[in-house]
């Protein structure tokens, strides 16, 4: 049952980072969401707001005639409200692999953390 309900939940993350669906982002993503990334030695630190407004100003991947690809790779339950996620997708060129601390709020469930990789690029 959780497991279906968090598999639900990262379909329309999928979906909402593929056509950038600001309505199915704020679904998935708890406003009080930090994303994490380290890359060639600079680490980024990034508030919901403003990984909104990036996603807001951008043409999505599906516009620009990119395929998605989207694997759910593991899912570990903490308990009935909490869970780590690992996923693996396309966005535009670039093979990312994420890690989502995910928690059931108001009972729906929500991305509150993310670290994010580029695992590398789409030739």
């Amino acid at each position: 049952m959780l497991i279906n309900e968090i598999q639900r939940m990262l379909e329309n993350y999928f979906s909402a980072l593929q056509n950038q669906d600001l309505n199915r982002f704020d679904e998935v993503f708890h406003p009080g969401c930090v994303l994490y990334s380290a890359q060639d030695g600079a680490v980024t630190v990034r508030p919901y707001a403003e990984y909104r407004a990036i996603v807001q100003g951008r043409q999505s991947p599906q516009e620009r005639g990119f395929a998605s690809l989207d694997e759910i790779l593991m899912i570990d339950v903490m308990s009935p409200e909490m869970a780590m996620v690992k996923v693996r997708l396309r966005l535009f060129d670039n093979v990312m692999v994420d890690y989502l601390n995910v928690m059931k709020v108001d009972g729906r469930w929500m991305i509150v953390a993310k670290l994010f990789h580029k695992e590398g690029s789409v030739a």
